[in-house]
């Protein structure tokens, strides 16, 4: 473990309290999870100063994922980086003219996405659920440049119906909190995609605002689209959670509270039923993409 911290400072990484604690916690995890095979994973390149990498092993297969797949899915809970990491590959790929355009959406289910607003109407209701967007975008660009590439539509924030109708080509589009769309929202965001473009799609199944019966989009699709060879699809578990340390024990704290898990578990690939483990998400890595 001091070999790999080590081999961190030296490449530029200042290991954190956490870094610690998940290393001593999880010491079965093998060498997937040190140091330096998370440092092997090239950067995310947002600014000469803001360099981002993964920080557990969840999450480098996540990025893995991203940059190999047209269409990435990524469900776990909260903390894990599954926005944030989408957001910084976005972010650096429109800084370095990969992509022309970045697009973010989520649902807006308490504003009423349905209701038909005027355009003004609408987006004074639901630009507080666009917020956390906002946030994330704010920590890696600065405000200024924000304002210019939202003023040159080179980046877009939105609610999901302002998807509708349209093709998205040459863009990198992340839809977050999609464990609140429906099935047939989920359809229609998706069969957006258009020539040149990428799409991460973010959710936590244990989160759903969805009226009951309603069957979330999110928790569909991890079905429906687990044997298309493009669409990589990465569970996120309670391990990869790298938020204030306290977080991570909370989700502990209501793992061992006994809730039942709410999503069924099968591999993406050749779908086994795993074994049963206590809590919300199994332990990390669950589905692995499909290798190209």
């Amino acid at each position: 473990m001091l070999k790999d911290m080590l081999a961190a400072v030296r490449q530029g990484y200042t290991p954190t309290r956490s870094d610690f604690e998940r290393v001593l916690s999880h010491p079965e995890d093998g060498p997937a999870d040190n140091l330096s095979a998370l440092l092997s994973q090239p950067p995310a390149a947002i600014r000469s100063e803001l360099r981002i990498r993964p920080r557990t092993s969840g999450q480098k297969i996540y990025l893995d994922t991203i940059t190999s797949h047209e269409i990435t899915v990524a469900i776990g809970p909260a903390g894990t980086g599954k926005t944030y990491l989408a957001m910084a590959v976005a972010v650096s790929a429109l800084l370095n003219r990969q992509i022309k355009r970045l697009i973010l959406t989520r649902p807006a289910v308490e504003a009423g996405e349905r209701l038909g607003f005027l355009p003004g109407d609408l987006i004074q209701k639901v630009n507080p659920y666009l917020r956390p967007l906002y946030d994330a975008l704010y920590s890696m660009v600065d405000l200024e440049r924000v304002s210019r590439l939202i003023d040159q539509e080179c980046i877009e924030v939105a609610p999901l119906a302002f998807m509708r109708g349209r093709t998205l080509d040459n863009a990198f589009i992340i839809l977050d909190e999609a464990q609140n769309t429906t099935v047939e929202q989920m359809l229609m965001f998706l069969t957006r995609l258009g020539q040149g473009s990428r799409m991460v799609v973010t959710g936590d199944v244990t989160q759903i605002d969805l009226p009951p019966g309603v069957r979330s989009g999110l928790m569909d699709a991890r079905e429906v689209l687990k044997n298309i060879k493009d669409i990589g699809i990465v569970l996120l578990g309670k391990e990869d959670v790298v938020r204030n340390p306290l977080v991570q024990q909370i989700v502990h704290a209501y793992e061992n509270s006994g809730k039942p898990t709410e999503v069924p578990r099968k591999d993406a690939s050749e779908g086994k039923v795993l074994p049963e483990r206590e809590g919300w998400y199994p332990k990390t890595p669950v589905l692995r993409p499909r290798k190209k």
